[in-house]
């Protein structure tokens, strides 16, 4: 997902709260755990708050021992990977860009050692200067428009698209107008309520004990009292509640003044035809982070291979990756250029994987994505994506999420592309994310998405939520199979993948729509979770020739 999508879901999240496991299992004889939970309502459930350990590392528990519905990667470590290093896996993060000096990446990082840094020389003669750790293909740009705000400003599609993009505009752009006022009316009231009752308590911080035993004998009082006791409902001190909201408020500004503006143009300063494919002398080598609260790209590479057991901040599934940088993703849509370029220079530079946690609502070249997608999969080259964070059902025709590889819900264009959902910690009717798209024919798996704790630009760890969290988790778990299973195909890793995962037979509530469920199976294609433990055992059958997929 772009930066934007993961700020949507923070505003949304917050601003509705403002307003406002036990199992049993089968095991079949290849060792793979097929049903560990065939009525949810007949087993217990995990009712106590997950502790700090399982939140930091919720995505790598496994749902039979541990009742929260992670993808067994601990399981899979302890039982089957152990010391086992197996091929390195080069993975590229196509995203916003890395922080290259993170202490938990700079030792998994990608070296290009055919290349100089620092003399201006394509050393190599792939085209690309200096592309020591990746290639950035935004230069010094930052700022974006979506999409269709893009395409309003160029006139470009036809008037039924252009149409489409304008009404689409002038509700987003309300959205957004409303949002910033509404969030600066509640972060004044907040912060007025906060000076109070310091005076009040004669303190510069305190508790909600603390709130609890003011007795309140004027109006203004009462509603101070009331509006912090909600605040904490939202986080457990009120500074980091004015933080949040004053993100929200940032949030919403950068849409009206970036994103959802349409006399801006964040591309000047790039130099080339972001519209014409064959103006390819632009970009640069830094594939870093533009601005030090840019956190993207860096959070979703620690997801997939932030260094093992190093003894500090996080453990990144895959214990033997390379990280490829490729800086493609601005603060807004990105390029339907920068993307197809990005995906080929991933494929021409020795990729195995490449991760991408973007998605938009038009994209007037999908057909040079399209295309990039059918080399990747022509080399052997397996593509991750998320789904998107709309809660919407991507089956239908009205909230298309691109790139996809079922165009107009036909058949696949190629086979190595992997769709994926976001799972929230909590196993039940809440187990897929309210802002996860999802969809029979185009989400193909889910994967853990909400709060996932990674990686942050400056030795910083955080917590994010989103469908772009969720897919490097899978990009991950294939790194871990074709590290240990090297001549295993991109297509085999996707089937494997998609195979072995849990398959889940409760009703899940669908969006934020409570009155709508669904199993698995109805929407999405493998009807599963990633997991993988059950991965790495059907990946050793099918490599000894046990298995045909």
């Amino acid at each position: 997902m772009t930066n934007t999508s993961l700020k949507s879901i923070f505003a949304l999240s917050l601003a509705a709260v403002i307003s406002g496991c036990g199992s049993t299992n089968t095991a079949t004889s290849s060792g793979l755990i097929l049903t560990p939970v065939e009525n949810i309502d007949a087993t217990p459930l995990k009712i106590s708050d997950l502790t700090t350990a399982e939140k930091n590392n919720w995505g790598h528990l496994d749902l039979v021992t541990d009742t929260i519905p992670g993808m067994s990667v601990d399981k899979a470590y302890a039982e089957i990977i152990k010391n086992k290093k197996g091929t390195k896996t080069i993975v590229a993060v196509l995203d916003s860009g890395i922080d290259l000096d993170h202490e938990d990446l700079d030792g998994v990082l990608w070296t290009n050692t055919k290349e100089k840094p620092g003399n201006g020389i394509d050393d190599d003669g792939n085209g690309y200067i200096d592309d020591i750790h990746g290639y950035n293909f935004l230069g010094e740009s930052y700022n974006e428009q979506l999409e269709y705000v893009r395409m309003l400003r160029l006139n470009i599609g036809d008037a039924a698209t252009l149409a489409k993009a304008k009404t689409k505009l002038d509700s987003k752009y309300n959205e957004a107008l409303q949002g910033k006022e509404q969030y600066e009316s509640i972060y004044q009231a907040v912060k007025n309520a906060d000076a109070d009752v310091k005076k009040y308590l004669k303190k510069d911080t305190y508790t909600k004990q603390d709130l609890a035993t003011i007795t309140a004998t004027d109006e203004t009082m009462q509603r101070n009292i009331a509006i912090l006791n909600q605040m904490f409902g939202i986080k457990d001190t009120i500074p980091e509640v004015l933080e949040e909201l004053n993100n929200g408020i940032k949030y919403y500004t950068e849409q009206l003044n970036y994103n959802l503006n349409k006399d801006f143009n964040g591309r000047e300063s790039v130099g080339d035809d972001p519209y014409d494919f064959t103006d390819v002398d632009y970009g640069n080598g830094n594939p870093m982070n533009r601005v030090d609260d840019e956190s993207h790209g860096t959070h979703v590479a620690g997801i997939i291979g932030a260094e093992r057991n190093n003894g500090i901040g996080v453990n990144g599934v895959a214990n033997n990756v390379a990280i490829m940088s490729i800086r493609a993703v601005p603060n807004g849509d990105e390029y339907d250029k920068d993307i197809a370029r990005g995906i080929r220079y991933a494929v021409d530079n020795g990729a195995r994987i490449i991760n991408g946690s973007f998605g938009k609502s038009f994209s007037p070249n999908a057909q040079w994505v399209y295309d990039a997608i059918k080399y990747a999969a022509d080399n052997n080259v397996l593509f991750v994506h998320a789904a998107g964070n709309d809660g919407a059902d991507l089956d239908n025709p009205v909230n298309a999420n691109f790139p996809n590889d079922q165009v107009n819900n036909g058949p696949e264009i190629a086979d190595n592309v992997i769709t994926v959902g976001a799972l929230n910690p909590k196993y039940g009717s809440e187990l897929v994310a309210s802002y996860s798209n999802y969809g029979k024919i185009n989400v193909d798996i889910f994967a853990p998405g909400t709060d996932i704790y990674s990686t942050y630009p400056n030795n910083d760890y955080e917590y994010s939520p989103g469908t772009s969290m969720a897919a490097p988790g899978v990009a991950g778990v294939a790194a871990l199979v074709m590290s240990q299973y090297p001549s295993l195909t991109a297509a085999q890793v996707k089937k494997i993948i998609l195979q072995s995962g849990l398959p889940i037979k409760t009703k899940v509530v669908l969006g934020k729509n409570t009155g709508k469920s669904a199993s698995l199976d109805e929407i999405s294609t493998s009807g599963k979770i990633a997991n993988a433990y059950n991965a790495l055992v059907m990946a050793s059958k099918v490599a000894a020739g046990q298995i045909k997929l």
